[in-house]
């Protein structure tokens, strides 16, 4: 019976003998994370650059040694430094001047 998840094959292919399918992938995680860096620096800074360091760290493996990808490490520079950026405009902003600086 080939219907209701009966196959025709003895060993169907499942989950476990392939990659683990519970998140999202390191090339995804990289490419995301330089979207939300980027479009921090237009609105929203100061949650989209945190946003762009964990998902730009995540993609990297967590660790800084070994090869990592170029959108993973774009990803967390481009974060941070969208987050300083953010965090230096809201101390501005806070001045009894109310100026960018």
């Amino acid at each position: 019976m080939a219907g209701f998840g009966h196959g025709t094959r003895r060993y169907p292919r499942s989950r476990s003998r392939t990659w683990s399918r519970t998140g999202p992938d390191r090339a995804t995680l990289g490419i995301i994370g330089v979207i939300c860096a980027v479009a921090g620096f237009f609105v929203l800074g100061i949650i989209l650059g945190p946003v762009a360091i964990v998902c730009g760290w995540l993609a990297m493996g967590r660790s800084w040694a070994g090869s990592r990808s170029i959108p993973a490490l774009v990803a967390f520079v481009l974060g941070a430094i969208d987050t300083l950026l953010a965090i230096v405009w809201l101390a501005g902003a806070a001045t009894p001047g109310n100026g960018l600086f």
